[in-house]
């Protein structure tokens, strides 16, 4: 059934006070008149941002601290011996090691090394990072209140753990619209990484926009066929007769409009007219023969191959240029429970030099400055092993309790870390930052007061960052 509230309302008017009918049809009509042309909320931003842009290159499967950035060296002379329950303190297990017998220590077999003048601890997995080590802010003490893998990456992109809400993209695209009228203002790229490449799902409804209108759900760019779905006319169909058919079924979609007031006519409206556009915005966006040679080098051999992580960061600094809001890159593979040091070294090899290569590129292209980079998985690893231990093999299980991310650009602070874990990694001891407190803190350098972004739904004020008291980290702003 398509009849909406309103149009119900409006037929059987006798059912209802003509002053609250009109009250609900004066605020629909004041949300509808204070769009700007790009579609943002008025009074937005609610104070001068420092971001213009965001950068997401989410890690999915959850990257392992011990290995990558939270250098653990006493734990060699414990090697194999069993987590003290005083560290553990009872917490909770997966099911996919609550029936082991013992928890046996596994220090990481790799070097870290300070960088920078910030000193960053980074593994040898990354030679390439410590370029850009005095650019990064890393949150050593993340923690999370999932310890699954899709309940934590909704958490992470949602700020709720159960599928539905809006994605953040969805609610930076609400809240301040697109700058850019012939591109979406949410794009959603994936990769499949070659550290454990049957990783994993990924769902669409992570970048869905849940009970925000659909025109602010990500657009996902897709590795094979057209870059967008449905993006080539049929066969027969030129533009000029393309143009002259969306004319005619704009009309028929209005004129429905104008019959039952359902706004997502109007959303498929706009949309229409946005593919339209994208006709020619995006193949002259994924066209990157015009890159310099240098430009190419810089982001490795597989920039060369469409849908790869290295191509996708490449794409993400083509977007930004064009002021796209938000861009979000999730990279599979990370979730390596037996075979840790043969997988991870994969996925390192995917994103390490792309990464570095994407920061420097904005940089040099003076967008750093105003565009926030996130570099995040959904959770830790465990200190302990999963499955066989050698000091050249070992697994992790999931870890929620600590786990460590970084961000560069967009106001953040460079060259510090932020949070201190135990010597097992295992606890936090300095400055816990919880997920929604990351979330207010990227709204915050969008110029967003994150409690005054916010729908009415199910009798509450819903937002990005939840009802409970999160709130910006505002030691690692500038």
């Amino acid at each position: 059934m398509d009849m909406t509230r309103r149009y119900f309302f409006q037929r059987a008017g006798l059912g209802i006070g003509s002053a609250a009918l009109g009250s609900l049809m004066k605020s629909d009509l004041k949300g509808a008149e204070s769009r700007n042309k790009q579609g943002g909320l008025p009074g937005l931003p609610h104070f001068a941002p420092k971001a213009k842009r965001v950068i997401y290159l989410f890690q999915s499967g959850a990257p392992s601290q011990l290995d990558l950035f939270d250098p653990k060296p006493g734990l060699d002379k414990l090697f194999d011996t069993d987590l003290p329950e005083s560290v553990r303190q009872g917490q909770r297990l997966t099911t996919m090691t609550s029936g082991q017998t013992r928890f046996p220590l596994a220090p990481s077999k790799y070097k870290f090394k300070r960088h920078g003048d910030s000193g960053a601890w980074i593994s040898e997995l990354m030679p390439h990072l410590p370029e850009v080590a005095d650019d990064l802010c890393f949150i050593k003490s993340m923690h999370t209140e999932q310890i699954n893998h899709d309940p934590a990456i909704t958490f992470f992109q949602t700020g709720f753990q159960l599928a539905g809400r809006p994605s953040m993209g969805s609610w930076v695209s609400y809240g301040l619209g697109s700058a850019n009228k012939d591109l979406p203002g949410f794009v959603v790229m994936v990769s499949r990484g070659t550290g454990r490449p049957s990783c994993q799902p990924l769902y669409d409804r992570l970048w869905g926009a849940g009970m925000l209108p659909s025109r602010y759900q990500g657009v996902k760019f897709l590795s094979v066929g057209d870059p967008v779905l449905y993006l080539s006319n049929p066969n027969g169909i030129d533009r000029n007769t393309r143009r002259r058919q969306l004319d005619d079924l704009a009309l028929l979609n209005q004129h429905r409009h104008e019959q039952i007031g359902d706004p997502e006519i109007s959303t498929r409206i706009a949309q229409y007219e946005l593919a339209y556009r994208m006709q020619m915005s995006v193949p002259d966006l994924t066209d990157t023969s015009d890159e310099p040679k240098s430009v190419l080098d810089m982001y490795g051999p597989d920039v060369h191959t469409r849908g790869t992580y290295a191509n996708n960061c490449l794409l993400a600094r083509r977007l930004a240029e064009r002021d796209v809001r938000f861009i979000q890159l999730y990279h599979m593979g990370w979730d390596q429970h037996f075979t840790l040091p043969k997988q991870i070294s994969g996925q390192c090899r995917d994103t390490d030099q792309p990464t570095t290569a994407l920061l420097r590129d904005l940089k040099q292209r003076g967008m750093l400055d105003d565009t926030l980079v996130i570099w995040a998985g959904e959770f830790g690893r465990t200190v302990y092993c999963q499955g066989t231990l050698t000091r050249e093999n070992y697994g992790r299980d999931h870890h929620p309790r600590c786990f460590t991310l970084w961000l560069a650009g967009g106001g953040i602070k460079p060259g510090m870390s932020y949070g201190k874990t135990d010597d097992f990694s295992y606890n936090i001891v300095e400055n816990p930052v919880h997920v929604n407190d990351l979330n207010a803190t990227i709204l915050t350098t969008l110029g967003i007061n994150h409690q005054a972004l916010s729908v009415p739904f199910q009798g509450l004020d819903l937002r990005l960052t939840g009802v409970e008291g999160h709130d910006t980290v505002r030691d690692i702003l500038l």
